[in-house]
């Protein structure tokens, strides 16, 4: 495991705020995180809501990178990458987040750390997003950060079974 790798932060993102979301989904753990695994999956939910994914790519273990590049219904472009930091199967994955600039270099790096843990039949999801470089950043990102987890929960149930 990289957890040596883990927090390298700048001092002043460590005294910044973070973004802290908990979910609970009506779904298996190992099937909630397999939605974070696969370009497949996170096309359809990494998104705010009216975005498309035209473009992602994932090299999911620790040390890969992974790449998406979000397109707006009025024409924008909005890319974004990482690496993986740490991944235990069905427990936790930690990974780098940094929007790219016009050129393609990397803005503000933050690190995103995102657990599971199975509640009876549902699961429940905790999301930390820190290092951001101010309050406006942070919360930006909330807004987005909850329009795609109300997105992974309707993709979540499309894997569900019928009523019983």
């Amino acid at each position: 495991m990289a957890q040596a790798n883990v927090g390298k932060l700048s001092a002043a993102q460590h005294e910044a705020p973070s973004l802290d979301i908990v979910r609970v989904f009506d779904a298996p753990k190992m099937l909630v995180y397999q939605m974070w695994s696969t370009p497949d999956h996170l096309r359809k939910w990494s998104a705010p809501k009216d975005y498309a994914i035209p473009a992602a790519r994932t090299d999911f273990r620790e040390g890969g990178s992974w790449y998406a590049r979000m397109h707006t219904a009025d024409g924008h472009d909005y890319r974004v990458q990482g690496t993986y930091r740490e991944i235990i199967e069905g427990r936790r994955i930690v990974l780098t987040h940094a929007w790219l600039d016009r050129d393609g270099r990397p803005e503000t790096e933050t690190l995103i750390t995102v657990t599971f843990e199975q509640q009876g039949t549902k699961t429940k999801m905790s999301f930390l997003q820190e290092g951001f470089d101010s309050v406006e950043a942070r919360d930006g990102m909330a807004v987005g950060w909850n329009e795609c987890f109300d997105l992974l929960g309707a993709h979540l149930a499309h894997f569900a079974g019928p009523p019983a």
